[in-house]
């Protein structure tokens, strides 16, 4: 894709969770941050991918990071389990030890099994609720706190949603409600943050080829004339480099849905 250049960037760190297939979101936005200069940690998590109808990407992070070496930048891979409580100060404490405090935090990791009514039980809900929330919501305040304590005035949280607020999700109750409520607390969060200047703000990519999309469900899904069916892993990246940069400095506390169409 074509790379637009965005003001202060060049040498930021960022961490972006969920970047285990190279077809993917997080390893799009890894792509995307290096092009402008800013060095990588990402998270993968292969045990779970293994589980997904689409499998594995096995070499994926392996390939990823060879990539962004080649961008010309520092890079570095994290394979960690999210779903455990303490994975928010391990993943920090990584990017310390090696870099520095982050200046970029982008909270890309999903954990997404359907359900709805018939099948939805306690454990399902834990399993969302343990990667989708609380993961991304203790990485997001142990970041925060962090950068207070050293007294850095700037910062950028991006967390990713799916749109919950344009429409039912049917078949992925635990998923919907737990990405619904990534949206409260990119409100909340980044009211708390501003007087610290960290920016929080959440991308709802829309319906996005990343692997999982059927045939069937190319065939079948409708959308408005001259619309693309479904949108890139780059679209996502190029709003997320935005949000990241000093373009968008006095932006906090939204929800930027780039869906292509307004379904």
């Amino acid at each position: 894709m074509n790379h637009a250049t965005y003001p202060g960037l060049q040498g930021k760190f960022a961490v972006i969770t969920g970047a285990s297939r190279t077809s993917g979101i997080g390893a799009a936005t890894c792509r995307a941050l290096a092009t402008q200069g800013v060095n990588i940690l990402f998270t993968s998590w292969q045990a779970y991918d293994r589980g997904q109808p689409h499998g594995a990407d096995e070499n994926g992070p392996v390939v990823l990071e060879k990539m962004l070496l080649d961008l010309g930048v520092q890079a570095r891979r994290l394979e960690i389990d999210l779903s455990l409580p303490a994975s928010a100060p391990q993943v920090l404490n990584a990017a310390q030890q090696w870099l520095g405090l982050p200046d970029i935090v982008v909270n890309n990791a999903a954990h997404s099994i359907p359900d709805g009514f018939e099948l939805l039980d306690a454990a399902g809900l834990d399993a969302h609720y343990a990667v989708n929330m609380r993961a991304a919501f203790l990485l997001s305040v142990e970041f925060a706190r962090r950068a207070k304590a050293i007294g850095r005035s700037s910062g950028r949280i991006i967390n990713m949603t799916s749109g919950q607020g344009w429409g039912p999700l049917p078949g992925e109750l635990a998923y919907a409600a737990t990405k619904g409520a990534m949206e409260a607390f990119t409100l909340s969060l980044a009211a708390e943050l501003a007087p610290l200047g960290t920016t929080v703000n959440a991308v709802d990519p829309g319906a996005t080829d990343t692997g999982w999309i059927s045939d069937q469900m190319r065939r079948e899904w409708s959308v408005q004339p001259g619309i693309a069916k479904f949108n890139q892993p780059d679209d996502a990246a190029r709003v997320i480099v935005f949000l990241a940069s000093e373009a968008a400095r006095h932006v906090t506390g939204q929800v930027i849905h780039a869906r292509g169409s307004a379904i």
